[in-house]
């Protein structure tokens, strides 16, 4: 079964360093080889991987990557131009759009 032009929705909590973050990007390189679309929204502690270089190659490879606003701000980080910078509202638009939706926390 084909999984070409299926959307992924995929939310990250942790920190950088942590499995739950690197599953994540495994599962959203894996999505993209596959020829899913795949949307990726960090909040709380992800927000901090904004440079991660493994992040940054996805996006450039077609990511739709958002960094919770909120998120950043209250971590007092500096704006950053490698970031979309998005409010819940986006990551429920996003929930509501996608064939399927997971979350690493």
């Amino acid at each position: 079964m084909s999984l070409r032009g299926k959307k992924l929705g995929l939310l990250l909590s942790t920190p950088p360093g942590q499995p739950g973050f690197q599953h994540g990007l495994r599962l959203a390189e894996t999505a993209l080889a596959e020829g899913v679309e795949v949307f990726l929204y960090c909040v709380d502690e992800a927000v901090r991987g904004v440079d991660e270089p493994r992040l940054q190659s996805l996006a450039a490879r077609g990511l739709k990557l958002y960094f919770c606003a909120y998120g950043a701000q209250r971590r007092g980080l500096e704006r950053n131009p490698n970031a979309n910078y998005a409010g819940l509202a986006l990551l429920s638009d996003v929930m509501a759009a996608t064939d399927r939706f997971v979350s690493f926390n």
